[in-house]
């Protein structure tokens, strides 16, 4: 075996040809895994920040896989030095890749058109991680024979790329969180430089290269330390309020803000209340399904895990008993377990009436068993197709099987005069399930007017009845939110299924227009 990596390059050298050797197959792993962690972190911001996640997705990886074959074409100019070019790759996906979550965030407030930073970086890391591989079998191919090289180099990519695909979801995300999790793996990738520099500090005159290496890293462990606060800046600069609460879970990310007397909730940046106003939307979303059932012994809410409407439903004496169904167990848990978050929904989530599922819905209500007086169907809008599963006409099948015969549901719809089309979506498909259904609205300020939609296995009368305790909700104020003026009138539109997803589609176009 020759003493050098390759003609090309100018290490030869006192340490043993294997041990150089073993750590580019290593570098392989890491730089794999490197690679696939900041396509997942562009991904997932692209889809956090801007919605609809599969199209976010879609476009990210295939940018970035044009972008990898892009440096793997640009690679055949590189005539010398392979691994000093390699060594600088690396130094500068570490900066670019460590830093890429970090700057997003801290941009996406004060650009104008984030989409071209998004995909201008995401094209300049692909670039860059296209180039490494062919760099590493170029560097590597006087070591082995040609089938034992591809076969080395290939195993380790495709395990590095197994190791970020399940590190990510599982550990990274929930634990760490985007931003640090891009300083981790850019120092990863920085650390597979300064190896590359010390086991070659003899052969090469790496000075400048040591240098850079050295930069990045301090300055990626700058950012590293600093990632709680870069993370509320950024979160500041993007909601306008202080933030008092933040956390990425397996599920979504968790914001509260507090402005003086207003706290409000952000789900994936998303809107979800406001203390000054929230009680418009959930007596609106409750008692209008409460005051038509005779008897509501048994209620089932599926999403609701702050609770609210839990507060509202407990209030009525005749519920013996409510079954809450939320994806999220660091939801219930901070809205159970907070004491300023659990004075807000009256300790619904510590009530002995209640039971808590942390669960899917969709998988949840597809394997309960027995009926329900009254459902609240209260799920975030359906800006992602993994929420607009949860309006289709095959999951409402499922969930007017839990239905009893004289029981009443209401589901939240979106707006009916931002998002016509999709407000009505939500009725077609209900209907398309077997249900009849009754449309209102209600005027809630954080949100403007929000719609709702009642159904029920028989027509839906007028009669209601109304506790005394309510600050928005009267028997008049009840009538009249049935009823649509022309610009929130019915209109044609499809049922929302799950292999056409008509409805992601309608309320991203609806809503686009309002989008800052």
């Amino acid at each position: 075996m020759a003493d050098d990596v390759a003609p090309s390059t100018d290490e030869g050298g006192d340490r043993p040809p294997a041990s150089l050797a073993l750590i580019l197959l290593i570098s392989v792993l890491v730089v794999a895994t490197c690679g696939l962690i900041y396509e997942l972190l562009a991904g997932t911001l692209a889809s956090y920040l801007l919605g609809d996640s599969v199209t976010q997705f879609s476009t990210v990886i295939g940018t970035y896989l044009f972008a990898m074959g892009l440096g793997s074409w640009l690679s055949r100019h590189v005539k010398r030095d392979e691994l000093g070019v390699f060594l600088r790759v690396e130094v500068l996906i570490a900066a670019l890749g460590g830093w890429s979550a970090a700057g997003l965030f801290l941009l996406f407030p004060i650009v104008s058109d984030f989409r071209i930073v998004l995909y201008a970086l995401v094209l300049a890391i692909g670039v860059l991680v296209g180039l490494e591989i062919p760099l590493l079998i170029r560097i590597l191919r006087h070591r082995f024979g040609f089938r034992e090289l591809v076969s080395n180099v290939l195993t380790y990519d495709y395990v590095g790329a197994l190791i970020a695909s399940l590190l990510f979801p599982l550990v990274l995300v929930p634990r760490l969180g985007m931003i640090r999790t891009g300083f981790v793996f850019g120092l990863a990738n920085v650390g597979v430089a300064l190896a590359l520099l010390y086991v070659l500090h003899r052969q090469r005159r790496a000075g400048v290269d040591l240098v850079a290496a050295l930069l990045v890293a301090a300055s990626l462990f700058v950012g590293l330390f600093y990632a709680d606060r870069l993370q509320r800046w950024s979160e500041i600069a993007f909601y306008g309020e202080p933030v008092i609460h933040a956390r990425s879970t397996p599920y979504q990310r968790i914001v509260i803000t507090r402005l003086r007397d207003d706290l409000r909730l952000y789900l994936n940046g998303n809107l979800q209340f406001s203390t000054r106003d929230e009680y418009r939307y959930h007596e609106a979303l409750v008692w209008p399904v409460l005051g038509r059932v005779a008897n509501p012994a048994s209620v089932l809410i599926l999403g609701g895990g702050d609770g609210l409407a839990a507060r509202e439903i407990l209030h009525d004496r005749r519920v013996r008993h409510i079954t809450l169904v939320d994806l999220d167990p660091e939801m219930t848990h901070l809205f159970r377990d907070t004491p300023q978050l659990a004075q807000l929904n009256q300790g619904s989530l510590s009530s002995p009436r209640l039971t808590v599922h942390n669960s899917d819905a969709f998988r949840w209500v597809r394997e309960a068993r027995g009926t329900y007086d009254a459902i609240i169907v209260d799920f975030p809008d359906p800006t992602e197709f993994s929420l607009g599963k949860l309006y289709t006409e095959s999951f409402y099948h499922e969930v007017a099987r839990l239905l009893a015969a004289n029981g009443v549901m209401t589901v939240q719809s979106t707006s009916p005069l931002i998002a016509p089309r999709s407000y009505w979506t939500v009725a077609s498909t209900l209907e398309a399930a077997g249900l009849s259904t009754r449309g209102y609205h209600a005027y809630v300020p954080s949100f403007g007017e929000w719609g709702f939609t009642l159904a029920a296995h028989r027509p839906i009368g007028n009669g209601v009845w109304l506790p005394p305790h309510l600050r928005f909700l009267t028997a008049a104020t009840e009538r009249a939110m049935f009823d649509f003026p022309p610009d929130m009138a019915r209109r044609p539109t499809p049922v929302n299924r799950l292999d056409n997803q008509a409805l992601v589609r309608s309320f991203a176009q609806e809503w686009a227009p309002y989008e800052s």
